[in-house]
């Protein structure tokens, strides 16, 4: 029998809900391009819960447990000796998630004997050490694209509420005031600008597709080029790389894993090639934006907005100059949290353990890391000793 130890984030400050907002979910059975959503024999939740939290549990302990296994569920991941770490040392499956993650570093993965299997309930297994994994046999797993268009709709309201500067104008309302000059002095309409995107995968064609119809000029940079009935259908224009992009756009979106290609792209070099006020959305990984860099772009009028919901480390610490730094749009991490898309990497998850558990083969789209080797998704992401 099986021990496995999943890391959430934290109940609600409030404690774990007892209503929701919505009865229901509209059902989605299939993505853009025809791949399944998540098909696990069963699931013991209701679409639409708070999962991806410590009392949520993903929904799998009456799974686990009926089973024979166990499951150790905690959000202390980060202090000495922390549960994570105690837990760890025996495990044969973590569970992680990019929101709240467990970071399986070289060392931990050392120390982690029994370590068979990791899973990200969602997408993006840049908190494990892949080459150690890779190393010491453990497969890596995520619910490729259980959350993409989450985060697609994230950057579309990201692009927008730092275009039209709409939160320093909500922010008016709260204080009582009515100063339309101060919200408008900021306020620019999207039509007509250029927007592009780093890495054109799931997520960044998923955002030039909903960016369309606001008649702006589309531009991206990819490592594998999109077919050409693609870009004539968008009218995208393709660039070689980041470089040769930016200089063009007044938006820039950042969707590309992180990987000694992408980490630190978008540093001082790079921003200074940009359009002045230009603006710059990062749902991806903090660390493919140079932390100080960004500040002192904002501050300078370089950059006229930057938002995104990832940091480096997570959670952010309260003196994080992201926090504090001007005109900003900052968020926890939480694009591809939503209830919709929990229920579908719990969902995802549970399909992954399925699988696992009867020696079944795992979907192709789901594996990162097999058998001493990149695997599927991973494979087509990450190079050999790039990952």
């Amino acid at each position: 029998m099986a021990k496995v130890l999943c890391v959430l984030y934290d109940d609600p400050v409030d404690g774990y809900p007892k209503t929701y907002a919505r009865d229901d979910l509209p059902r989605i059975d299939h993505y853009p391009g025809g791949q399944t959503t998540p098909t696990p024999q069963g699931i013991d939740f209701t679409p639409g819960q708070l999962l991806g939290s410590v009392s949520g549990e993903l929904g799998l302990r009456t799974f686990l447990e009926s089973r024979g296994h166990s499951l150790v569920v905690t959000s202390d991941k980060d202090r000495d000796g922390s549960v994570f770490d105690q837990e760890l040392v025996d495990a044969d499956v973590v569970i992680s998630q990019p929101f709240w993650p467990a970071y399986l570093t070289a060392e931990r993965i050392a120390k982690a004997e029994n370590l068979k299997l990791a899973i990200t309930a969602g997408i993006g297994s840049d908190h494990v050490d892949l080459d150690a994994a890779i190393a010491k046999g453990v497969t890596v797993a995520e619910v490729t694209y259980c959350n993409s268009i989450s985060v697609a709709e994230h950057v579309v309201m990201m692009t927008l509420s730092l275009v039209r500067n709409y939160l320093p104008s909500h922010q008016w309302v709260l204080d009582g005031g009515w100063n339309i000059a101060d919200c408008v002095a900021r306020s620019y309409d999207l039509e007509g600008m250029q927007v592009g995107t780093v890495a054109a995968g799931r997520i960044g064609l998923a955002v030039l597709r909903r960016l369309a119809p606001f008649d702006v000029g589309l531009h991206y940079t990819d490592r594998h080029r999109l077919p050409e009935a693609v870009e004539q259908e968008l009218g995208l224009t393709w660039h070689a790389g980041a470089a040769e992009m930016v200089p063009h756009c007044d938006v820039v979106t950042i969707n590309a894993p992180l990987h000694p290609e992408t980490e630190g792209l978008f540093g001082d070099e790079l921003l200074a090639t940009m359009k002045r006020g230009a603006y710059l959305i990062n749902t991806a990984r903090a660390k493919i934006a140079d932390r100080d860099a960004i500040d002192r772009a904002l501050r300078s009028g370089q950059l006229a907005g930057y938002a995104g919901d990832v940091w480096y480390p997570q959670p952010a610490p309260a003196d994080h100059p992201w926090r504090t730094m001007p005109h900003h749009g900052m968020t926890p991490h939480i694009s591809g949290s939503s209830l919709s898309a929990q229920a579908r990497y719990a969902a995802g998850t549970r399909e992954i353990l399925e699988s696992w558990f009867a020696g079944t083969p795992l979907r192709d789209e789901y594996l990162i890391v097999d058998k001493g080797a990149l695997a599927g998704v991973g494979a087509h992401s990450y190079s050999v000793k790039n990952t």
